[in-house]
């Protein structure tokens, strides 16, 4: 599924020219006008990364950002900046605002999309890494004693990587989610996928799943 950018920007033709260049590189892009409609939009549909002005009428983007950063539910989402304001003065509280990158206008597309592609493969991660640590802790709270995890378990050989494929199936992700976090292609994740299918004699993902949790399979240590 592709992954969901919001777009804030009051200048019709930067929005359109934004808009039409996600999506030929394979986003799904909303757009508003200003920020409290670009606040309706981050409640209703939960993009992956917002790209914002800061001079919009109504709510600014300074403003959005703060009211942004201010929920749970949406406060590790990528914030990009876009803005004619370049003094020291105001990239600071940008910054300190909630922006992870500031970038005056005029900019290049490339250099913008660079910038996406990089905040979304950091999210991603981030995501993961907390999806595994709930796991991870469950796991510790209901067998706190028990360390689990050698390379030879239940007389079959695990390498590092099925573990951390295992480990990461746990979470819910899809094999492309998989993938992205370990760099590895879906046919590649497929071929783990498969090999550990085996080696457990599970027939599918749940079984596996509750396999790798009845047997303690899973790495509280990494």
């Amino acid at each position: 599924m592709p992954l969901l950018i919001l777009i804030a920007e009051d200048d019709a033709g930067i929005r359109l020219a934004i808009n039409d260049y996600l999506e030929l590189s394979g986003y799904w892009v909303i757009t508003a006008e200003d920020g409290e409609q670009a606040l309706n939009l981050l409640d209703k549909y939960h993009p992956h990364l917002l790209i914002s002005d800061i001079k919009m009428p109504g709510k600014d983007g300074y403003e959005l950002v703060r009211q942004v950063r201010q929920r749970p539910e949406l406060r590790l989402i990528p914030v990009i900046f876009l803005t004619e304001y370049n003094s020291t003065e105001q990239r600071i509280l940008g910054y300190q605002t909630g922006c992870d990158i500031y970038l005056p206008k005029p900019f290049e597309m490339e250099e913008l999309g660079a910038m996406i592609r990089n905040l979304l493969e950091r999210a991603h991660a981030i995501e993961s890494e907390i999806r595994y640590s709930q796991v991870k802790q469950v796991l510790a709270d209901s067998n706190p004693t028990k360390s689990v995890w050698s390379n030879t378990t239940n007389g079959f050989h695990l390498s590092n990587r099925e573990k951390e494929v295992l480990n990461l199936i746990t979470t819910g992700l899809s094999n492309i989610e998989i993938g992205e976090s370990l760099f590895l292609s879906p046919r590649t994740i497929e071929k783990y996928v498969s090999s550990l299918l085996r080696k457990t004699q599970t027939n599918n993902r749940a079984e596996l799943v509750r396999f790798a949790l009845e047997k303690k399979l899973l790495d509280e240590n990494s």
